[in-house]
């Protein structure tokens, strides 16, 4: 919270103020202080032989990031890092283990990273603009003065375009990375706030109406609604499914790329704010603060993992690895799969 100290320079101002810091403190009671909600409980699942501790878990390497490190991305030779508060992106080196370049990107990188086009694209809040960054040289190219709807939210690149929810009405965002503009917007469910691409399609979560909208990557079209568990926001694509992170329950729902139904809600014990999911090494993984990490097999529906303890918030799968991003212990992990 910013604190803001008022200052009269004349006589006829000072008087007031002096009258009202003379009052009765009974007669001025001190504004209440407002408190966050608190997440509700998450108990995991409950299946014996799932759970365990992250102390079993012994990082291949642990990279440094002061501040928040959160969302990632992979590109063919490295790993890129969000920090909100220092106004950066951190590119990590698989093949040296070390952190390579630390890239200022405006005010506070959020919601997301996609790669595509030679690219990394930052979606920053505080600029509320979208803004590119060569993932070779690891400079910014340009800044296109769109923001993301929403700062927890998630933006993708699909074969020939970027895609980002650029307001909370509703609005799908379609950017042509040979012009650097905004080319068409379609109207996808209010609230909506995170998107992925598969199946020629790109997939759009609204946690406001707890639905998931089908749009067609080359028309343009909304092809399907499809409800899916309450207030999905995070979501991945694979195993020819989408699938989402349901905050209001802590399930995760698959839905079937083909016909667009709704196939399962799996129960992974994971409500309330934050988190990410991602599919990689043929599973879906699932982070959240207390939770660090799920893993979901696609074959039978079920977590057949789950870690407990300290760490997590953005997990992503590439160069052989799981990488978690520890959000709180200022750090990102690199684990091998074979752990896993």
């Amino acid at each position: 919270m910013n604190i803001r100290t008022i200052a009269a320079t004349a006589l006829g101002a000072c008087m007031p103020l002096l009258l009202v810091f003379g009052q009765d403190p009974a007669t001025t009671p001190a504004p209440e202080k407002k408190e966050r909600p608190k997440r509700p409980p998450r108990p995991g699942v409950s299946t014996p032989g799932v759970k365990r501790e992250m102390s079993t878990i012994t990082p291949a390497a642990v990279f440094p990031v002061p501040g928040t490190p959160d969302w990632q991305v992979m590109t063919e030779d490295a790993v890129w890092v969000a920090n909100g508060p220092k106004n950066t992106i951190h590119r990590l080196d698989p093949k040296t283990n070390q952190v390579a370049a630390a890239v200022e990107v405006g005010k506070r990188p959020c919601s997301g990273l996609a790669a595509g086009f030679g690219s990394v694209w930052v979606p920053v809040c505080g600029d509320k603009a979208l803004v590119r960054v060569d993932a070779k040289t690891n400079q910014v190219t340009t800044t296109i003065p769109i923001g993301p709807a929403n700062s927890e939210g998630g933006l993708i690149a699909g074969p020939d375009a970027i895609w980002m929810l650029t307001d909370m009405k509703g609005t799908l965002s379609r950017i042509d990375p040979a012009t650097n503009k905004v080319t068409a917007e379609i109207a996808v469910a209010p609230g909506s706030v995170a998107c992925v691409y598969g199946a020629g399609s790109i997939w759009v979560s609204s946690p406001e109406k707890s639905v998931l909208t089908r749009v067609d990557a080359k028309t343009n079209a909304v092809l399907d609604t499809i409800a899916v568990g309450p207030g999905p926001r995070f979501l991945t694509f694979g195993a020819g499914s989408v699938w989402t992170l349901n905050q209001g329950d802590g399930t995760v729902s698959r839905v079937d790329a083909k016909s667009g139904k709704l196939v399962t809600n799996i129960e992974v014990g994971l409500p309330g704010t934050g988190g990410e999911l991602a599919f990689g090494d043929g599973f879906v993984w699932a982070t959240v603060f207390q939770i660090p990490l799920s893993k979901i097999d696609p074959s039978n529906n079920q977590v057949v993992k789950q870690w407990t303890g300290p760490g997590g918030d953005s997990v992503r799968v590439g160069h052989g690895s799981l990488w978690l991003s520890n959000l709180r212990e200022q750090n990102l992990w690199r684990i091998d799969l074979k752990q896993l």
